[in-house]
């Protein structure tokens, strides 16, 4: 359930994060038409600015128009007036010209002639400005229809995330209905905890009342009944039982287990790194195969072929430490006798590479002295030199160390108690260093390795040891830093207190007196098991009566029954004991069996080899002479002819009836016969405790798997209680993007409306504009047929 809803959480939050970025590309979209509205509208308003700057030239112009059309119906007016006053004055003066009329004439010719320059200059702007007008119109009409297809567009993709919107918004809904459910259902066990917790209140308080009573009588026992106090006297404190920590010991054990893996990684990197060094000592300076190597060398590779006899005990003696370590003993620093054992082998190993540190020193000098050496080799000689005392000091100090927290199960007072956080703490410290001095040795082996592949007269034994010798540094490298680590991160479990020691915290358990409190914890035990046995429930008076004479009545057949029933369990019994019985007669005769095909084929062979052979080896001298206490078949036929007595014996035990024949002269088949009831038992023993062991193993798994699913539970409601606050956060942000989107889809619309109203004006203006230039342009066109015609 956890984890759908973690997947369902992850998918929720993906979710999210996709909404998310599409609703940045659209906030940006929407700033972006936002930009080219405000630039539209801008163009716009300088475009009506324009439009209004032509209108009102076209209103001027055609005012003028007006004015200079008036000027010329009034100059013809006048041209006609004079015109006829002349004829009168022609026909009063006989047709004979003024000349004032004539220079009159001529300026109203020359005026004229400038009207009509100046109205052809107008038509010819307004012509301009009416085409400059189309163009601009029609550049407004295809920015609009490019306006329209992106709103279009805008419109399909609002739609589109609109839809998404609502399906992720019915999911979220959806998911927030079921953790409504949940929320419900926990509202319902926290209930059930609330009534189970106040049932055990009253419980609790039901045991407190009682356990005060029984204090309270107790107490008034322990007053009346018992002599003395013996957490007064030091020495019969001691041998009280303390009280048992079974929690501090099931760590101790695991701790013991996963020390004893680190170990065994340990143990195998450092015998990989001797038997690594004592072949590359018969290798490099000189090789042996070749030619002779030095004495030194010689007894460097001696020390370094024992290595596993001071290596292989700290195993073993890890793994008594960490099999004395049970449930039911008591583990602290005065009851592990098992780790003086395992610091005996440690002072062993240490003596170990204090003996061979000096030939190693040697060692790498005769490599400096080679021939082919060079200065670089020879530096780095030197620092493995250093590094191979500072590993030696370290290991010297661990030992130093270990030696100490052995002491306690020896002597009582050799360590206090408030000294061994201090020797932990030191050891810690100590593995860390071992871990850096290694570091750095496989540091400079590596560069000297790589120094050495570049030498001339290199095999590829050489190389191959290398590798080797670099791959062994890694894995001891590999093993100290996870018993360091492993070491500082249980540092707080070694240097806290156990909690054992004698009742009223009066001194410290005796090392002497361990044994015997453990002894009289086992007999405090057996005897709390004896007493919280179940007494027999009594039978009722009436109930008794009646099975007394059912008992009386029925004595004959009960006594008949009783007896059958013996009888047939003393054949079970004897059966059992036969079936066993034969059972090992049946291995006996097989190895018999097999003794006497071997004893023959071996007779076969001397008699084939007697017959074959010379007459300086008669068959007798071929004879076997091999009469080994095993060959029981051979011995029973020596019997047989001999005529020696038999005296056959039966035995009983738990195995079964055992029948034993024995030979005066030899019991080589008795013998074998209990070799074989000790190997049954031994490979018996052998399952047993591999079963005790895979249980054991079972059980530290289920503990642990049981831990790993508690703290997922832990991490599980964490998830929750996160998840439903980005629950909220994600409802709100969608509320406030469906705000968002409202209020841009309202403005979208406003700004559409607005454009829309606006198109339909500006045709309006476009519209009345066409109707003012076509008047304009028949009234131009009507004043030009009448100046023609005139």
């Amino acid at each position: 359930m956890a984890a759908d809803l973690q997947s369902k959480y992850t998918k929720l939050a993906q979710e999210y994060s996709k909404l998310r970025a599409q609703n940045q590309v659209l906030k940006k979209a929407v700033v972006d038409e936002q930009a080219t509205s405000a630039s539209l509208k801008d163009e716009l308003k300088q475009r009506e600015q324009s439009l209004r700057r032509v209108e009102q030239e076209m209103d001027s112009l055609s005012f003028r128009n007006q004015q200079l059309a008036k000027r010329v119906e009034l100059l013809q007016e006048e041209l006609v007036a004079t015109e006829a006053k002349g004829k009168k004055s022609k026909q009063s003066k006989g047709d004979s010209p003024s000349q004032p009329n004539l220079q009159t004439q001529i300026v109203f010719d020359e005026d004229l002639q400038k009207k009509i320059q100046e109205n052809e200059r107008l038509h010819i702007q307004f012509y301009e400005a009416d085409e400059q007008h189309r163009r601009q119109e029609a550049q407004l009409k295809a920015r609009l229809e490019q306006l329209e297809k992106d709103s279009d567009q805008h419109q399909a993709v609002v739609e589109g995330l609109t839809g998404k919107y609502m399906e992720n918004i019915e999911k979220l809904q959806s998911d927030k209905a079921r953790l409504e459910v949940k929320a419900q259902t926990l509202e319902r066990e926290a209930k059930d905890c609330r009534i189970r917790t106040d049932e055990c209140q009253q419980q609790l308080r039901k045991y407190q009342l009682e356990l005060n009573r029984q204090l309270k009588q107790s107490s008034s026992v322990i007053q009346e009944k018992v002599p003395f106090n013996d957490t007064k006297f030091g020495d019969y404190n001691s041998l009280n039982v303390p009280p048992h920590n079974r929690r501090h010991q099931l760590r101790a054990r695991d701790v013991a287990g996963q020390a004893l893996g680190f170990i065994q990684d340990l143990v195998a990197a450092l015998l990989n790194f001797h038997s690594y060094t004592e072949q590359r000592v018969h290798i490099y300076p000189l090789d042996s195969s070749i030619e002779t190597i030095s004495p030194l060398n010689q007894k460097f590779s001696q020390y370094l072929h024992e290595n596993a006899a001071y290596v292989r005990p700290l195993e073993d003696g890890l793994v008594q430490l960490h099999q004395s370590i049970t449930e039911d003993t008591v583990t602290m620093l005065e009851t592990v006798n098992k780790l003086q054992d395992f610091s005996k082998y440690f002072s062993a190993y240490t003596r170990f590479l204090q003996k061979i540190l000096p030939y190693q020193l040697k060692s790498l000098e005769e490599e400096c002295e080679a021939p082919l050496c060079n200065s670089s080799l020879t530096s780095k000689n030197q620092e493995l030199q250093d590094d191979m005392k500072r590993v030696t000091s370290i290991f010297e100090k661990l030992q130093t160390y270990i030696s100490l927290l052995a002491l306690p199960s020896v002597r009582e007072d050799a360590l206090p108690q408030s000294s061994s956080g201090a020797v932990f703490t030191q050891l810690a410290a100590s593995l860390h260093s071992l871990h850096d001095a290694i570091k750095e040795m496989l540091k400079h082996y590596s560069q000297k390795a790589g120094m050495e592949q570049e030498l001339p007269t290199v095999t590829q034994k050489m190389r191959t040891t290398n590798e080797c010798l670099l791959s062994s540094l890694g894995s001891l490298t590999n093993s100290t830093h996870k018993i360091a680590a492993f070491f500082s991160n249980n540092l707080d479990f070694f240097t806290s207190s156990t909690g054992y020691g004698p009742r009223g915290g009066a001194g410290a358990l005796n090392p002497v007196q361990a044994e015997s409190m453990l002894g009289n914890k086992k007999q405090a035990s057996a005897y709390m098991q004896a007493v919280r046995k179940a007494r027999p429930e009594s039978v009722p008076y009436t109930e008794a009566l009646t099975n007394r004479r059912v008992l009386t009545s029925s004595t004959e057949s009960r006594e008949g029954l009783t007896q059958q029933v013996l009888q047939s369990q003393e054949k079970m019994a004897r059966l059992e004991q036969e079936k066993e019985h034969w059972l090992l007669e049946a291995q006996l005769g097989r190895v018999r069996l097999e003794k006497e095909t071997q004893r023959i084929t071996e007779l076969e062979a001397q008699l084939s080899a007697a017959l074959g052979g010379t007459a300086a080896n008669p068959p007798t001298a071929t004879a076997p002479a091999q009469d080994s206490p095993g060959t029981s078949g051979h011995l029973d036929l020596e019997c047989e002819e001999r005529g020696a007595s038999k005296e056959s014996s039966q035995s009983s035990s738990l195995v079964g009836l055992l029948l034993t024949t024995t030979c005066s002269e030899d019991v080589s088949e008795e013998e074998s016969r209990e070799h074989l009831i000790k190997s049954h038992y031994m490979s018996r023993v052998a399952e047993l405790t591999s079963k005790l062991q895979m249980a054991d193993s079972k059980v530290v798994h289920f503990h642990a798997e049981c831990r790993a699913l508690a703290r997922r539970l832990t991490i599980a409601e964490k998830s929750r209680e996160t998840m439903t606050e980005e629950l909220k956060v994600a409802n709100q942000n969608i509320s406030r993007l469906q705000d968002e989107l409202a209020t841009t889809k309202r403005s979208y619309e406003d700004q559409l409306s607005m454009m829309s109203d606006h198109l339909c004006s500006m045709n309006e203006t476009l519209s009345k504009q066409r109707e003012e230039i076509d008047t304009l342009k028949l009234g131009s066109k009507g004043n030009s047929k009448k100046n023609k015609g005139r």
